[in-house]
């Protein structure tokens, strides 16, 4: 029956174990670690509870300890922090960074560089602190913000070509082109400009400085730009300019020094003039550099001394002596003139060398001097003068007082002349202008076949007699002209020469007419001769004598032989003013046509210097010539 037992056999329960008695705390000491155990799981849900409401809380908020730009951002939206984040931000426009260029500096914000701060970047870095790495590192990266604090680095834009385009700004401002020193003269008006160092700003090395500071967060940096400079070539002028300036400064005047009051002068080449001289020629260096260099065409100025040059020659004048007989010694009767010639070669030069003084522009004439054949301070002896070689006279009776004065002006210009050993005499080169000017008168002249008034009728008795000295005196005869038709005067020479003496008779003339038709003869001796002319109106005789040392000379002379006679014609007559009707004067005689040759040896010991030389005349006949008044003339 349910619940009831059925009796059974009764049994002996037997005590239970005896077991060896404990220590009372052995139960607790296994129960600690237990605890422990129980404690930290305690703790651990706890903490797990903890998270997951802490995940919960900040689910749409950022962490903890994460801060941005010096804002806390712990516990906010995205949106709250970036408000705030926006509101902190001032960086673009206090940031003022200082670009310099030497004394010169602009000032330019971050955000006129395009700096740009982005809050929502920078928020949304902020916001992932602690998520998307795993539960573990999630936990851990939340502790980490919230016991050390996480910074998160602030997103900043940078729109490079904004501050490309700020610097651009600034360069065009400091670039300026390389330019070379420039000189020009245009006319007399010298430009010169100064070199110019090229200046580049480097936009791209300026720019990696900027984008240093700016990725810093630098504030109130200064910035140096980066200047390319590049130099000129040609870097000065200053030389060139002045020399330039200094040549068309002012004229140039030329003169002669010691000039007379019959020199030229003075001249002066006028700025403009000098211009045209000048010419300024880029030369560019070895080196690399450049220079101009202003160079100097003195051409014009040598076409203009050449055309003056004969102008300004001064012939060389011997002293004029006269022999003492008795001292052996000179006179002066004229002092010697040193000859000059202008030389333009040295004259062109001195004239370029003060084209580019500033001061002193004045340039004397350069001569070459002349020494004459014999200056005043000669001794008779050093120039071989010791004795009279050889005496030539001629007459002029029955000559008009006219014609007399001629001979006596015409002498003097030999009178004390000196003959140069291997020196060819000209008679018309010392005879000089024959004209009223210069003391000669109007008398009767030869021309064509009657005797006519003229100024220098008797000049050819001092050439016939200077001829005559020089035939008879043996020395070489260059030229010698015969007179037209034969003239009394020149047939009644008489000269003595080394000892002997001759007679000039027919065939001994000479006629000059300068300056076609000259006589000369060469002084072919080693010794200088000294010509001495005498006018004698007692006498009516010119005299001419030749000093030198004699060198033992002899002439022979054959002839005269004349052929081939022509007789003269009629008397021919001349009508003048000068006589009254009625009045006739006979002003030439009548002389025959005719051939005449003379020759002539000359010796010196044994030694023949000229064999037969042959002086030949040609003479046509002359008609008796007689001066009438108008209208006196006979009837033919």
């Amino acid at each position: 029956m349910h619940g009831t037992r059925t009796p059974r056999e009764a049994r002996v329960i037997p005590p239970p174990p005896r077991y060896p008695q404990r220590n009372a705390l052995t139960p607790w000491l296994i129960r600690i670690p237990l605890l422990g155990m129980t404690a930290v799981l305690l703790l651990m849900f706890i903490a797990a509870i903890y998270v997951a409401l802490l995940q919960v809380q900040y689910d749409r908020l950022i962490y903890p300890g994460v801060s941005a730009y010096g804002v806390d951002l712990s516990g906010m939206t995205q949106e709250q922090a970036v408000a705030a984040l926006s509101a902190n931000y001032t960086y673009g426009d206090q940031a003022v960074f200082t670009f310099r260029d030497g004394e010169r500096a602009w000032q330019k914000s971050a955000r006129e560089l395009g700096v740009v701060f982005d809050a929502r970047k920078t928020v949304e870095l902020a916001y992932q602190v602690g998520r998307g790495e795993g539960l573990i590192n999630n936990l851990l990266a939340q502790g980490d913000a919230w016991i050390n604090g996480r910074t998160v680095q602030p997103t900043v834009v940078f729109d490079e070509s904004l501050a490309k385009a700020m610097l651009d700004q600034i360069g065009a401002e400091i670039n300026r082109p390389v330019l070379d020193a420039t000189l020009m003269l245009r006319g007399t008006t010298v430009s010169a400009t100064a070199s110019q160092v090229g200046r580049q700003l480097d936009t791209g090395a300026t720019l990696n400085l900027v984008r240093q500071v700016i990725l810093n967060l630098t504030t109130g940096a200064e910035i140096p730009l980066v200047i390319k400079e590049t130099q000129p070539v040609l870097v000065n002028v200053d030389e060139a300019t002045a020399r330039l300036r200094a040549a068309v400064s002012s004229p140039i005047k030329l003169f002669i020094e010691a000039a007379t009051t019959s020199d030229p002068g003075p001249w002066q080449a006028t700025p403009d003039f000098i211009a045209g001289l000048l010419s300024v020629t880029r030369i560019d260096n070895p080196d690399g550099s450049a220079h101009y260099e202003v160079g100097v065409n003195v051409d014009p100025m040598r076409a203009f001394l050449n055309q003056m040059a004969n102008e300004l020659v001064v012939t060389p004048q011997s002293a004029r002596f006269v022999f003492n007989e008795q001292t052996r010694e000179f006179e002066v009767i004229k002092e010697s003139v040193d000859g000059r010639e202008l030389d333009i070669e040295a004259t062109a030069r001195a004239f370029e060398d003060a084209i580019f003084r500033t001061e002193n522009r004045i340039v004397p004439l350069h001569f070459n001097l002349i020494t004459p054949t014999a200056n005043s301070t000669a001794k008779a002896r050093d120039l071989g003068i010791t004795e009279l070689v050889v005496e030539a006279t001629t007459y002029f009776y029955g000559s008009s007082d006219e014609r007399r004065t001629n001979i006596q002006v015409a002498a003097s210009k030999f009178h004390g002349l000196v003959i140069a050993p291997n020196q060819t005499f000209s008679f018309n080169e010392f005879l000089g202008d024959v004209s009223p000017e210069t003391g000669y008168e109007t008398g009767l002249v030869i021309f064509g076949d009657r005797t006519i008034q003229g100024v220098g009728g008797g000049v050819c008795q001092v050439s016939t007699t200077i001829f005559q000295a020089a035939f008879f005196g043996g020395y070489p005869i260059v030229e010698r002209y015969a007179h037209g038709y034969r003239v009394g005067y020149y047939e009644s020479g008489v000269t003595t020469a080394n000892g002997q003496r001759f007679k000039g008779g027919v065939g001994m003339d000479a006629t000059v007419y300068s300056p076609m038709i000259d006589l000369k003869f060469q002084n072919d001796t080693p010794h200088y001769i000294l010509m001495e002319a005498y006018f004698n109106p007692t006498k009516q005789s010119l005299t001419f004598k030749f000093y030198s040392t004699g060198v033992g000379r002899q002439v022979f002379v054959e002839g005269p032989t004349m052929s081939n006679v022509v007789p003269h014609g009629p008397a021919k007559y001349t009508e003048s003013t000068d006589l009254r009707p009625g009045q006739v004067r006979q002003i030439d005689y009548a002389v025959d046509g005719v051939d005449v040759r003379v020759w002539r040896t000359v010796k010196a010991g044994e030694r023949i210097l000229i064999s037969g030389e042959e002086v030949y005349s040609h003479y046509l006949p002359w008609s008796d010539q007689f001066l009438v008044a108008p209208g006196g003339a006979p009837k033919r």
